[in-house]
């Protein structure tokens, strides 16, 4: 638990950390590095985190784990609110310190529920996935059944379906796709009479973080996927936030699609961390189409709060004409104002 967040906030500047104690996984010895105001100038505005593995020299092999970051949100049973997690498996003896330089910009905790009392609790899990260690070997730890499915979908052997979206094709195991949504199941044996399945109204960067998450149940990243979309990705940072909302709000609409209830619920929440002045009223749209109650009282929330000035920002907004197109939001938003004058 970090305790005393603006105090520590105020007192470490950009590249300084604060550890935590260390804790054991698996026999080894690990800790957290906590950076308030990022790791390096790259990251300023977000908090960065690194995960620590305690160097032993007697020991010449070391080992490959894989790891997880998220906020532990009380009020919802410790369930992930914000999940920064590794596909990749990294080997903590060729370097004993891996980590997330942009876990959470500064400003989505300070505005998210998880921050309480000026205190918050990061959750880091841990996966290991070989251990080279002479304790280790031969006794069979760890579980390597997600990077198995995920080299199942990279290799493609046994795939007996295709996808086609957006020009782009993808093969796929019809058995793992129906036994994680039942859309699939429904479609792939039922009404599919094709071993070629076309997907309409959904880009490929999109199915490829569907696919993803359904072959390693791990939060699909956007950098991950965007490196092979875009051929020169931009480092702007008001487009990569642009582009990270249009990606997160397609994926929503997605996952609905294909009944992925927790790949929703993590969109649902990192669409809550990126509420802001130019998005708010088209994920306002978006909740009410898809009646997601949580999201769309975060959105009316963030509204709520804002200056005249904003207002008229967000009001010359492009998804200020979608939402004004469902009545009930309408009037939620005109009350919301009229009460608002009253004060």
């Amino acid at each position: 638990m970090v305790k005393g967040y603006s105090g520590i906030k105020k007192e470490l500047p950009n590249g300084e950390s604060w550890c935590t104690e260390l804790f054991r996984v698996g026999g080894h010895e690990y800790s957290i590095e906590y950076y308030p105001n990022g790791a390096n100038p790259n990251c300023a505005d977000s908090i960065s985190l690194d995960i620590t593995h305690l160097y032993d020299e007697y020991v010449e092999e070391g080992v490959e784990a894989k790891f997880s970051f998220s906020l532990v949100d009380d009020v919802e049973k410790q369930m992930p609110t914000y999940i920064r997690a590794t596909r990749k498996t990294h080997d903590f003896r060729r370097c004993d310190l891996w980590g997330c330089d942009k876990f959470m910009r500064e400003a989505a905790l300070e505005r998210s529920a998880s921050l309480k009392s000026d205190c918050f609790t990061i959750r880091c899990d841990i996966v290991v996935c070989k251990d080279n260690t002479p304790d280790a070997i031969g006794s069979g730890t760890g579980t390597e059944m997600h990077q198995h499915f995920s080299d199942l979908l990279r290799n493609k052997v046994g795939a007996d379906v295709t996808f086609e979206v957006g020009g782009k094709t993808f093969a796929a195991h019809r058995c793992v796709l129906a036994a994680r949504s039942e859309v699939f199941m429904a479609h792939l044996f039922g009404t599919a009479t094709s071993n070629v399945i076309h997907i309409t109204n959904m880009e490929t960067k999109v199915f490829r973080a569907l696919l993803c998450f359904i072959y390693t149940d791990s939060s699909p990243e956007m950098e991950d996927i965007m490196e092979e979309e875009v051929a020169e990705p931009t480092q702007e940072e008001a487009v990569e936030d642009e582009m990270l909302l249009q990606w997160l709000q397609d994926l929503f609409v997605a996952v609905d699609r294909y009944n992925l209830q927790r790949l929703k619920f993590i969109c649902e929440k990192q669409l809550c961390e990126h509420v802001g002045v130019s998005s708010v009223v088209s994920t306002l749209a978006l909740a009410e189409q898809h009646h997601r109650h949580g999201l769309k009282e975060a959105c009316l929330k963030f509204i709520q709060v804002l200056s005249p000035s904003c207002l008229q920002t967000l009001m010359a907004t492009d998804g200020w004409h979608i939402a004004t197109t469902y009545p009930s939001v309408l009037y939620e938003l005109i009350a919301m104002l009229a009460s608002n004058q009253r004060k």
